[in-house]
């Protein structure tokens, strides 16, 4: 209040009718404190809508020590459960049982706050401390009885190893089961899977994965070496984006093979052209089994349209275009096929483009001989049904739709393209 004030004055001039200068000082003061009980008040509020504390402390006590204590949940447990008697902790374990059936405690569960539970354990994460070496340690270990105790309940030993073995036993299963350790952010093991392990059921293992990557946990000390050897033996993947790209490279420089086996001489050899709907088949054993069901045509596409794999990387850039992948699109491409063919069409026609339905790009009569040189049809164009194309473009508009529409009927006009022509049996020449 008291720099509005002021700031009121140095832009209307005078002395403000509110307040006289003189009492800026009284007036600084003054707006401390009020935002100090509205500041007390606020906290207070909130305090009371959580129905955790009903009455302020003593005057005796401090205003930090009165938030800090009142913000705290009614059921908050900060003693260490650890110094608990065996007794108290086999009755909360007793009372898990009776309610879910089990011991497989999730580990983020926390012991309610009710009558139900005993009241030392209220606001505890359960499983973090009997599933826990001290624990262990201080009350079980050379007792028997209690041994025979908690197997009767059920109790998961296997949750009693280091979280670095329970980790590399869910990726071994995990790798069994899928075939590879690429494990999704969000995985979760299931729970009443005998697949895996009682003590690794509800591990987060997709997010302990990307931690693995992202900040190394697990790996560091002396045997940070030994752990990295352990999951390089198991094929982990520790850059995932290199992983995938050379994954889709792969794909690419197979299924250029494949195609230019089938097709010798009408593909054009220098470009890779991938249906956009393109998945690899299963059951196909030209294909590595890693790579089956994979949706290459799909991939191409978000390659050029949102540069997946290849942002900020020119070198994957360049190991693309090396062996022949274009960034123009299966359109594109098909669009300049057409028009090449379509040219030289026109020059041996007398600049008339109007080819017959069942026209095709011939080949050389006799293949590798002296005339191919001679031979006035590119290897490329070897195959394109060009009649067929150019029906499509009068009867459907294809390849005339976008910005570059005018430009293509331009370049059709300019080659004596007819775009309506005579009805009737065509005469045979």
């Amino acid at each position: 209040p008291y720099h509005s004030l002021s700031l009121y004055r140095r832009r209307f001039g005078g002395t403000c009718m509110l307040l006289p200068k003189r009492s800026y000082g009284a007036m600084k003061l003054i707006s401390g404190v009020i935002a100090l009980l509205i500041s007390v008040l606020c906290r207070v509020v909130v305090v009371r809508s959580l129905g955790v504390v009903k009455t302020l402390p003593t005057h005796r006590q401090s205003l930090n020590t009165c938030l800090t204590s009142s913000l705290q949940p009614s059921w908050w447990n900060s003693c260490d459960v650890s110094n608990l008697p065996y007794d108290s902790a086999i009755r909360v374990l007793v009372k898990y049982h009776e309610t879910y059936g089990d011991l497989v405690i999730p580990r983020r569960f926390i012991v309610p706050a009710t009558s139900e539970w005993p009241t030392e354990w209220h606001g505890v994460k359960l499983a973090r401390h009997v599933y826990n070496r001290k624990w262990w340690t201080k009350h079980i270990a050379k007792k028997s009885d209690r041994v025979a105790q908690l197997n009767k309940i059920g109790f998961v030993w296997e949750r009693m190893q280091p979280e670095w073995n329970l980790f590399m036993e869910a990726m071994v299963t995990y790798r069994s089961i899928y075939g590879d350790v690429m494990v999704p952010a969000s995985f979760v093991i299931p729970r009443d899977n005998n697949e895996w392990s009682k003590g690794c059921w509800d591990l987060p293992l997709g997010n302990i994965v990307h931690r693995l990557r992202l900040r190394h946990d697990f790996l560091t000390g002396d045997t940070a070496i030994e752990r990295k050897n352990q999951l390089d033996g198991l094929g982990f993947v520790w850059d995932v984006s290199e992983h995938n790209f050379l994954k889709f490279l792969t794909a690419l420089r197979i299924f250029s093979k494949l195609e230019q086996e089938e097709h010798e001489h009408t593909i054009m050899a220098s470009t890779i052209r991938v249906p956009s709907k393109f998945v690899v088949p299963s059951d196909d054993y030209r294909w590595p089994m890693i790579l089956w069901s994979y949706p290459l045509g799909e991939r191409c596409t978000a390659v050029r349209q949102k540069q997946l794999y290849v942002k900020g990387h020119p070198l994957r850039q360049q190991a693309l275009e090396e062996i022949g992948f274009r960034w123009s699109g299966n359109a594109t491409l098909g669009w300049l096929d057409v028009v090449h063919a379509a040219a030289i069409y026109s020059q041996m026609h007398g600049r008339v483009l109007n080819p017959p339905l069942q026209f095709v790009v011939p080949s050389p009569p006799t293949p590798d001989s002296e005339l191919d040189d001679l031979w006035p049809w590119p290897e490329r164009l070897w195959g394109l049904k060009l009649g067929q194309r150019l029906k499509d473009v009068r009867v459907k508009g294809a390849y005339l739709k976008g910005p570059d529409a005018n430009i293509r009927k331009a370049q059709l006009d300019n080659l004596g393209f007819v775009w309506t022509p005579k009805r009737g049996r065509r005469r045979r020449s």
